[in-house]
């Protein structure tokens, strides 16, 4: 059957919606739920969800957008925009979820559906390359498995689509029998059980109970017995079954697993004969989804020798835009592996989010197997560009190049990647940042790193979508109307200035804090427009504070008078916060200074006071409850004062990142966000409900075996009295590793394995004792990671992550993960 046309009318009929149309013939081709993140306006229909903000608060800034068809739940926001469509339902979510089941049911396709802990996006990504060559496939974009995310990928189902590929994540009990209603699969892959959203669950066995519901309606369910083990097997779905381990009896049972250099050579038993495959990968997790995927092809009835021919084959999936510095002063966003429609948006987003450059560029080859005949796609592709306000493309590939004329902008063209490379030297790239967005074909990989600063192997990444999660973590638990206030003083705990800030700008964080007023400035000058607070402001910085519009916190008389002094001399009233010392005893005024304080506030007319706060001494310890409380008290019986003597109520706050998590009542109007944004709470058991954002990693540079009593390293300290392997890696204390780790103290994971330092930390290298195991030059060593984590270091040398994470020196190269 062909694509049902959907006008905005038959949406309505479908959703049974109350309706107040303009245009009830609009036809409707594309779903919003993010006001940023539009393609096509007018063939738009945005879903004001009510999720960690309220959406009905951005759609004065989707209807500046040009989109004109709205889902709403109150009835009010229909009155402000007389020329657009509003539906009126109860639930815009569950809008969503039963306009893409209605969607769903208009076809009959195969569909497999995935869930499990881990591994979800990169076993549908290769069964994508596995089975493309025979199915029209549609699949969720990058990892869209959410209560939101899966009804947006079934949505792209279409008329010439023969099987699709749907990933499904749940958080907590009873959300995955909705997603299974959208979804429908007639195949299911469970692909593992492990820790991964373990807040949402009582047990590891409802965690799994739940998942299986995907899976009700299935004919066929693929799985490994190692991870169902709670279930009885006449309990598990699917008309049949095949299963797959490495340790029990299963359908393909894996006897042997061997690296060999790059490859890993797999043997099994399946139908009572050995078989085997070769995969070009050698991690872990990689070994494990190649398996599934083994597996999975198998019961779908290919022979084990078409299978191992295709597996193969598969090639890496990175699901991620990497940020990093780039030649002459430009960022550069590497998306080299992948190019359709979707994922281009996606990182036209994440470009848009860049603001410490005022050019935006975009390397972009020609797209293939996108449903839409040429003219149709560029013609699509330039609307995109110029709506996402990018200031010059490159094209590489004949396709692309034909369509020359539909991009107004600076362009310019190239056949393919090798004459881009042979006519760079006569390219200009200056203070721009650069979107590299390829299909894997034109290996622009080699385009990224023509344009990426050559980097010290010792690299820190950041998983921004791990720090936003964070955020919607801690927006969970503030009440409605109370505003956050993000900390990126100290390069952002180490992990980057404007990559973190712009980020949090672009996810409307309320407030950013700095510690000093250069920290500030530089944030001004990449571009970022939010309010800035700087807690601790030199005099000699007051007049590039008000030039750079940044507002000083004001802790002491002194203080105040300078600044007054200061501000005399500009014609305005200038921001400006107030620090009260309710029992830290660090900076801030305290209960005897109130009467002074207020009379200086009275009188002048200069200053506005934008906040008065104060900062809680053991919100994570319960031990000292009782002074937290007095704190919370002290602060609102001086602030009280104030407000009286100012008459207007500043914005009051209190509580850091352990008082969000457990002082409910200290919120106040706002609260500031600090280390919880980065992964750790100390008032969280194991920072439960947190999220990784931070790998700390290096290379091996040389192994070397010793011999019995040898020594290693300064002084001789490293001693192996047996003998034995040790390897040199690329981290130094100049790199922020303290020589604290050494002697055997610290630990790092080399393939798999924690191993010990030995011998003193060098200023740039570090000894690791490695016998035992297989390690060779260019070997990575993670020195933390999730498994690995920073706690256990602060703990090894007696000291807190925050420690940790801002001794990591600026040589140490920061690369930035979006999804």
């Amino acid at each position: 059957m062909p694509k049902p046309i959907y006008t905005i009318s038959i949406i309505a009929e479908i959703l049974s919606a109350e309706a107040k149309l303009v245009d009830g013939q609009n036809v409707i081709e594309y779903l919003v739920i993010d006001s940023r993140s539009v393609l096509v306006p007018e063939n738009s229909l945005f879903f004001a969800l009510n999720s960690h903000r309220d959406g009905h608060e951005f759609i004065k800034d989707a209807y500046t957008k040009g989109i004109r068809n709205f889902i709403i739940t109150e009835k009010k926001y229909a009155e402000d925009h007389p020329d657009c469509n509003f539906l009126l339902v109860k639930d815009a979510l569950k809008a969503l979820q039963s306009l893409a089941t209605y969607h769903r049911n208009q076809f009959d396709l195969k569909v497999i559906g995935i869930t499990g802990s881990n591994g979800k996006t990169i076993v549908k990504e290769w069964l994508y390359q596995l089975l493309a060559t025979d199915f029209d496939i549609v699949r969720s974009p990058k990892s869209y498995n959410s209560q939101i995310g899966v009804p947006l990928s079934v949505w792209q189902i279409d008329a010439d689509n023969s099987l699709g590929i749907f990933e499904a994540g749940i958080s907590a009990a009873n959300e995955m029998e909705t997603i299974a209603t959208i979804i429908q699969p007639e195949i299911g892959i469970l692909t593992n059980i492990g820790e991964a959203h373990a807040e949402g669950f009582s047990s590891k066995k409802e965690k799994l109970i739940e998942k299986l519901k995907l899976f009700k309606n299935t004919d066929l369910f693929i799985y490994s017995p190692d991870y169902i083990s709670e279930i009885e097997l006449k309990d598990l779905p699917g008309n049949k079954k095949f299963s797959w381990s490495g340790i029990q009896a299963a359908d393909l049972r894996i006897i042997e697993v061997e690296n060999i250099q790059e490859h890993c050579h797999i043997k099994a038993i399946y139908l009572d004969k050995e078989i085997e495959c070769t995969l070009p990968f050698v991690d872990k997790a990689s070994i494990e989804d190649g398996i599934i995927c083994w597996a999975t092809l198998l019961a779908l009835g290919y022979t084990p020798e078409e299978v191992a021919l295709r597996i193969k084959k598969l090639s890496h999936v990175t699901m991620r835009l990497e940020l990093k510095n780039g030649i002459n002063q430009c960022s550069v966003i590497d998306d080299s592996y992948s190019a359709d429609i979707s994922s281009l948006a996606i990182a036209l987003d994440f470009l848009n989010q860049q603001n410490q450059h005022p050019k935006k560029t975009v390397i972009l080859s020609e797209l293939f197997e996108t449903g839409k005949n040429d003219a149709d796609l560029y013609a699509e592709i330039a609307g995109l560009l110029k709506q996402k306000n990018v200031n010059r493309l490159i094209g590489i590939g004949t396709h692309i190049s034909k369509f020359a004329s539909l991009f107004k902008l600076e362009t310019q063209f190239f056949d393919d990647t090798d004459a881009f490379i042979e006519g760079f030297v006569g390219l200009s790239f200056s203070h721009e940042t650069i979107l590299v967005k390829g299909a894997r074909r034109f290996e622009f990989g080699r385009i990224s790193k023509l344009l990426t600063q050559k980097i010290h192997d010792t690299v820190l990444e950041i998983d921004l979508n791990a720090m936003v999660g964070n955020l919607q973590f801690y927006r969970s638990k503030v009440k409605p109307g109370v505003k956050i206030m993000a900390m990126v003083k100290a390069f952002s705990y180490g992990s980057g200035s404007f990559e973190i800030a712009n980020l949090l700008q672009f996810h409307k964080v309320d407030y950013l804090a700095v510690a000093y007023a250069d920290e500030g400035i530089a944030l001004r000058k990449a571009g970022i427009t939010l309010p800035i607070m700087v807690m601790s402001p030199e005099e000699s910085a007051f007049d590039a504070i008000i030039e750079h519009h940044l507002e000083p916190e004001i802790y002491s008389i002194e203080i105040l008078n300078s600044f007054l002094n200061v501000v005399s001399n500009y014609d305005f009233i200038y921001p400006i916060h107030i620090k009260i010392d309710s029992g830290m005893h660090r900076l801030g005024f305290d209960g005897s200074e109130i009467d002074n304080l207020s009379a200086i506030l009275k009188d002048n007319q200069q200053v506005k006071v934008q906040s008065i706060f104060s900062h809680l001494v053991a919100s994570s310890e319960v031990e000292h409850d009782g002074f937290t409380k007095h704190q919370i008290e002290e602060f609102g019986k001086i602030s009280a004062e104030l407000i009286q003597v100012l008459g207007y109520k500043p914005l009051l706050h209190i509580a850091n990142t352990s008082g969000i998590s457990r002082w409910a009542e200290g919120q106040m109007d706002m609260v500031r966000l600090g280390i919880g944004l980065y992964g750790f709470d100390s008032a969280l058991i194991n920072n439960r409900g947190l999220q990784t954002t931070m790998v700390l990693k290096t290379t091996v540079t040389q192994v070397k075996t010793l011999k019995a009593g040898e020594t290693v390293g300064y002084s001789r300290r490293g001693v192996m009295p047996n003998g034995g392997k040790i390897a040199t890696v690329k981290i130094g204390y100049a790199d922020g590793y303290s020589r604290a780790f050494g002697n055997g103290v610290g630990e790092m994971l080399i393939n798999g394995h924690l191993v010990p330092t030995i011998g003193s930390i060098c200023m740039d290298m570090t000894m690791l004792d490695v016998s035992g195991i297989e390690v060779k030059a260019g070997d990575e060593a993670i020195v933390f990671n999730q498994e690995h984590n920073i706690m256990e270091l602060a703990k090894q040398i007696n000291t807190i992550p925050y420690e940790i994470l801002t001794n990591i020196s600026q040589r140490v190269k920061r690369v930035y993960f979006y999804e």
